[in-house]
């Protein structure tokens, strides 16, 4: 097992304009490509569909209709920005490879089943970065499914036995009566619910609830994550440096 491995996600608001079907956001990808460079050591990086997943699905009908051809039409879709993400970053000086979700995931009823880990290891162990994607999925029970970059994080820091674990939003953390949350646990869920709506874009997996949700099953598998702010410049380098900033999902 590779020792301190680190999982970040960066959703696909900071990385791509969701209003507009399959539009990168180029200068936000190059900033985000530089900051991960320095500290890409030991890195797992997932990155989000956003507008080059979310919208192609909805158009298609899937998960819920077996639509073959937006089955593949989705998956070229996100994995150009995949392209997009891994050439960023190779710029920035990091050692990336792509790893797309669909070839080495099988769903049970929208979740996880199997996860080919073993080639991300030893990725991991030559020094490479692998940059993963939300993405859709073959479903054993439904045929085909979606993973988000969301449930990957949560499986992978979990199988991976991450020591730090994050998603980087376009939000400072999760927001409760206007103000950041400096931690949450599932205790105080009930008592926040209620305004732990969706996105407000065309969004699939979930939004800000679906995140908070896939965290605090990791925090009961003593993994502590954080929801932090990815647009603002610097806030990757601070949480990968092991600062508090955000959101603390804890046990």
């Amino acid at each position: 097992m590779i020792a301190l491995v680190k999982v970040l996600k960066i959703g696909g608001s900071v990385l791509t304009d969701k209003k507009r079907s399959a539009r990168a956001r180029h200068a936000e990808i190059k900033r985000v490509a530089e900051e991960i460079a320095e500290y890409s050591e030991e890195l797992v990086f997932i990155h989000g569909a956003g507008s080059f997943g979310h919208s192609i699905t909805k158009k298609y009908g899937l998960p819920e209709s077996l639509n073959l051809e937006g089955l593949r039409v989705t998956h070229q879709t996100v994995a150009k920005l995949n392209n997009l993400i891994v050439k960023a970053l190779s710029d920035a000086g990091a050692n990336p490879m792509p790893v797309h979700p669909f070839s080495c995931a099988l769903l049970r009823d929208g979740r996880i089943e199997n996860f080919a880990v073993r080639p991300i290891l030893e990725m991991v162990g030559m020094g490479l970065m692998p940059v993963l994607h939300g993405d859709v999925a073959m479903d054993i029970n439904r045929g085909l499914g979606i993973i988000s970059g969301d449930q990957l994080v949560q499986y992978l820091a979990q199988t991976l036995g991450a020591n730090m674990a994050a998603i980087g939003t376009n939000v400072d953390g999760v927001i409760f009566h206007g103000n950041i949350l400096p931690k949450i646990s599932r205790g105080n869920l009930p008592s926040i619910d209620i305004e732990l709506g969706g996105s407000t874009e065309v969004d699939v997996t979930g939004g800000m609830r679906g995140k908070l949700l896939e965290l605090l099953e990791l925090a009961e598998v003593g993994i502590e994550s954080v929801i932090f702010n990815a647009g603002h410049e610097g806030q990757i380098g601070k949480v990968l440096k092991g600062e508090h900033i955000g959101t603390l999902v804890t046990r």
